[in-house]
C-alpha cells in the first residue's frame, strides 16, 4: 500500500487491487477565503494523470474543502466507481451524479465491504452535527499489505470503532481549526488569545484522544489548516505560532505528537509513504527536506509568494459579486420564514433574534416570533456584518449550508453575547427543505417530549408499515427510515431492522412493529 498526500484531506491510496482518491481539492473555496496548504498547484503531471484516473473515489462530505466541484466536474475520470457514505440524506449522491458521475456505490455505516480480492473498505458516518443535518465520515482501507484510517474532517463518538477492522498502520486526520470561532468575533486582544489558546487546546486534546483510541503505528496530521492570502484575511494564518489563530499547521501537531511518545509524519502535497514488505514505512518527499521543513520553518514568506501567484485570480473572482438589489429582505423573508414554521422546536431553542448586517441593511430573523424582517434595534444574541456585495451572492446562490460556505470564510464580524450558539448554527446549515425536515426531527427527538404528539403511530416507508418512532432514540422513521433490501435502516444513528420479523439487527432487545401492505 501507498499512500500520497494530494493536499489538505485529499490522498490517492495505491492497493493491490486499485487505486482511492479520497476528497481531492485543487480550486480554492469558500468565496475564495480557503487556498490548500501547502499549495498543491504544482504537482507534477505523472501524479495529476493518476489522480484523475482512479478506481474509486471516495468523497467524504460536501463541504466545499472535501467536495471540489469545479475540479471533479472537469478533471476527474466520470467512470470511476464513487463510494458514498450512507448519509441520512442524498445529496452528496445527487451532486456527484450531477457532475457525471454514474457508477455510484452506497455504503453501509461501518460496514466492511469487499472491493477486490484483497482490498476492502469501510465507511462510517457521523450523525450529524449538533442537530443540524450535515455530516461527515471516514473511511478505513485495507489491502492485506497495510491499513489506513482516513479520519479527515469526521467526529465520531467512539474514536476505537475506526480500529475495530484490525490493527492501523497510518492514521490521517484533522487537528487544527476549521470554523470562524473566535477570530472573527468583536474582542479585545487578550480576550481574543485566550479564547483562540481555549479553542486550540480542546481541538487538540480531542485530536490527541483520537490519535490514542485509534492507535495506529504513524499518525499523519492532514484536512487543515488552509491558507489564506487575500490581503483582508492574511491575519488568519498562524506564522509565527504566536498570533490569534486557531488554525495551527501540521509542524505544531507533529510537536506535540513527538511530546506525547506517537509517531507523526509531516506530509506535504506529492509526499509517499509506502508501507513495504518489512513493515517499515517508507516516506518520499517530492522536495528535498529542507525546503519541506522551510516552508514551516519561514512560512510568511512562502505564503507571500503562493499569494503573490494567486492575487489576480482573487481579484478576479470578487469583482464576480453581485450588485446591490432592491428586494434582498423579501428574498431572504420568501426563503427562510417557511423553514421556520416547518421547524418550531429549532426556532423555540434558539429563542432569541439573531441580526444579520448586509452592508447597510439590518436584518433581524425573529426566532421567537417566526419572522425575517427589518432589525429596529431590540436585543438580540447574535450579529454577523457581511458586504453587501458578498451578501447577495451568497443569497444569489441559493445555498442550503451557510456554516460551510459563508461563516467559515470568515468574510465577516461578528458580536456575540457568549450563549450558546449550537442551534443557531444547526438553523444555518438547514436552509433547504430537505435539510429543515430532517434538523427539525432531530431537534423533537433530542429536545422535545419523548415519544410525543406527532410522533404517535405508524408510517409507511415503501410497502411497509412500520412504528413511527425507533426504539434505539427515538428518531422519527418517517424522516430517518431507508429501505435497504430487506432492513429497513434508521439514518440518523445507523441502526438496522429486519422487514419481515421486526427484529433489530443491533439489539434483540429492540424490535419494531412492521407489517406488509402489498402481497409478496
Amino acid at each position: 500500500m501507498r499512500a500520497t498526500s494530494i493536499g489538505h484531506a485529499g490522498i490517492l491510496v495505491d492497493t493491490v487491487d486499485g487505486s482511492i482518491v479520497c476528497d481531492p481539492w485543487f480550486v480554492p473555496q469558500f468565496f475564495g477565503s480557503w487556498f490548500v496548504f501547502p499549495r498543491n498547484d504544482q504537482l507534477r503531471p505523472e501524479l495529476i494523470e493518476r489522480i484523475c484516473n482512479p478506481t474509486y473515489l471516495y468523497v467524504s462530505h460536501i463541504h466545499g474543502a472535501h467536495l471540489d466541484e469545479v475540479w471533479l466536474s472537469t478533471m476527474i475520470n466520470k467512470d470511476t466507481t464513487v463510494l458514498v457514505p450512507g448519509h441520512p440524506t442524498r445529496e452528496l449522491e445527487r451532486t456527484l451524479r450531477g457532475l457525471g458521475f454514474h457508477n455510484i456505490v452506497r455504503t453501509v455505516d461501518g460496514e466492511e465491504m469487499a472491493l477486490g480480492p484483497h482490498l476492502s473498505v469501510a465507511i462510517h458516518c457521523e450523525a450529524g452535527h449538533g442537530l443540524g443535518p450535515v455530516a461527515g465520515s471516514a473511511i478505513v482501507i485495507s489491502d492485506g499489505t497495510g491499513r489506513l484510517v482516513n479520519q479527515n474532517d469526521f467526529l465520531p463518538a467512539d474514536p476505537s470503532t475506526l480500529r475495530s477492522h484490525g490493527p492501523v498502520d497510518l492514521h490521517w486526520l484533522q487537528y487544527s481549526g476549521a470554523g470562524w470561532f473566535p477570530m472573527a468575533l468583536e474582542e479585545t486582544p487578550q480576550r481574543m488569545r485566550e479564547l483562540v489558546a481555549a479553542h486550540v487546546a480542546a481541538r487538540s486534546t480531542r485530536a490527541m484522544l483520537e490519535v490514542e483510541s485509534v492507535g495506529a503505528r504513524a499518525v499523519v496530521p492532514s484536512s487543515g489548516p488552509p491558507a489564506f492570502l487575500d490581503p483582508d484575511l492574511f491575519r488568519l494564518n498562524s506564522l509565527a505560532g504566536h498570533e490569534p489563530s486557531t488554525f495551527i499547521d501540521q509542524a505544531d501537531f507533529i510537536a506535540q505528537l513527538a511530546e506525547a511518545g506517537h509517531n507523526g509524519i509531516l506530509a506535504v502535497p506529492g509526499s509517499e509513504i509506502d508501507l513495504t514488505g518489512d513493515g517499515a514505512l517508507l516516506v518520499t518527499h517530492p522536495l528535498p527536506i529542507t525546503d519541506v521543513e522551510a516552508i514551516f520553518a519561514d512560512k510568511e514568506a512562502y505564503l507571500r509568494l503562493y499569494q503573490a501567484d494567486w492575487l489576480p485570480w482573487l481579484n478576479q473572482m470578487k469583482a464576480g459579486w453581485s450588485s446591490t438589489t432592491t428586494n434582498l429582505l423579501a428574498t431572504i423573508k420568501a426563503w427562510w420564514e417557511p423553514l421556520m414554521a416547518m421547524a418550531p422546536t429549532l426556532c423555540d431553542a434558539i429563542g432569541e433574534v439573531v441580526v444579520v448586517e448586509a452592508g447597510e441593511l439590518p436584518i433581524a430573523i425573529d426566532f421567537p416570533r417566526r419572522e425575517v424582517r427589518v432589525w429596529i434595534g431590540e436585543p438580540h444574541g447574535l450579529r454577523f456584518h457581511v458586504g453587501r456585495d458578498l451578501f447577495e451572492t451568497v443569497v444569489a446562490e441559493g445555498a442550503a449550508d451557510w456554516v460551510n460556505g459563508l461563516l467559515v470564510s470568515c468574510r465577516f464580524q461578528a458580536w456575540s453575547d457568549g450563549g450558546n450558539k449550537a442551534h443557531i448554527d444547526a438553523f444555518f446549515s438547514s436552509l433547504s427543505v430537505e435539510r429543515m425536515h430532517i434538523t427539525e426531527a432531530r431537534a423533537v427527538s433530542e429536545l422535545g417530549p419523548a415519544g410525543g404528539g406527532a410522533h404517535d403511530g405508524d408510517v409507511l416507508i415503501g410497502d411497509w408499515l412500520v412504528q413511527r418512532i425507533c426504539p434505539h432514540r427515538l428518531a422519527d422513521l418517517g424522516v430517518f427510515g431507508e429501505i435497504d433490501g430487506d432492513e429497513l435502516v434508521c439514518t440518523m444513528h445507523g441502526w438496522r431492522f429486519d422487514l419481515p420479523s421486526g427484529r433489530c439487527l443491533n439489539a434483540d432487545c429492540r424490535p419494531l412493529r412492521v407489517r406488509r401492505t402489498v402481497p409478496d
